[in-house]
């Protein structure tokens, strides 16, 4: 048999990875299907019953997960059926598939425990943000764009489970522990675009959860919570706006 040469053997490793990146995209949008799903972490299941946290964004903002999976989906069928062997995107493909395997697993044990749940999730974020950093500027809007909305939404989920757990667990109020959880949201968030001013689909999905979060402590009204969530978007608004404007 005939040796392959090292550019086929790459070649070769990439529509590996393409591949497994579009397994792994199905598979993290049909886990909500194929457990008994999730509805956020119950009161019951913190040492400190965790009813209505003020972290915690109106149930409409999860709809947001729909259109995650499906351009998450559309942009890894892409790269398989279009870009399986493209240097352009094989930076990118690892990250994303250990981002995308764990959020596959993800929910059953969401129901099970919190904390492993938590630091589950901020794995999936580190693969995501990484994944982000090292999207190409080609096919925008299958590679770099749903990446982007995704990582967008998982600094805003990861900050959420961690201020549920901090405060389920008596480590901090949840007044405490809202406040310090918008604030890292908005730290990373603006962090990454700052790196990354090419990526507002980003901004876009922070400032869903934001809006989430305001809507929630709308009524009755938790002035100092909505002030910061408020302030936060005004401040995404601004810094994806200046990015944008480099970028075209």
């Amino acid at each position: 048999m005939a040796r392959l040469e090292p550019s086929d053997d790459r070649r070769d490793t990439d529509r590996l990875m393409a591949a497994l990146v579009a397994v792994g995209a199905l598979a993290f949008a049909a886990s909500p299907l194929l457990s008994p799903g999730f509805n956020g972490f119950t009161p019951g299941q913190f040492p400190v019953p965790q009813t209505d946290p003020p972290v915690q964004p109106a149930g409409y903002a999860f709809a947001i997960w729909g259109p995650i999976y499906l351009w998450l989906i559309a942009g890894a069928v892409f790269g398989l059926v279009r870009r399986d062997a493209d240097p352009a995107w094989r930076a990118m493909r690892p990250p994303l598939l250990l981002s995308l395997a764990v959020g596959a697993a993800w929910i059953p044990v969401a129901n099970l425990s919190p904390v492993w749940a938590t630091a589950l999730i901020w794995v999936m974020l580190a693969g995501a943000i990484l994944a982000l950093m090292r999207a190409g500027p080609s096919d925008r809007p299958w590679m770099r764009s749903p990446v982007a909305f995704y990582a967008g939404w998982l600094t805003a989920a990861s900050c959420v489970a961690l201020g549920m757990v901090l405060a389920g667990h008596g480590i901090l109020d949840m007044q405490i522990a809202a406040l310090a959880m918008i604030a890292l949201a908005l730290a990373i968030a603006l962090a990454v675009l700052a790196l990354r001013p090419d990526a507002p689909e980003f901004a876009v999905s922070v400032i869903w959860a934001l809006a989430g979060i305001i809507a929630a402590n709308a009524a009755p009204l938790n002035l100092a919570v909505v002030t910061l969530a408020a302030a936060g978007i005004v401040l995404l608004i601004w810094q994806a706006w200046r990015g944008a404007a480099r970028d075209y």
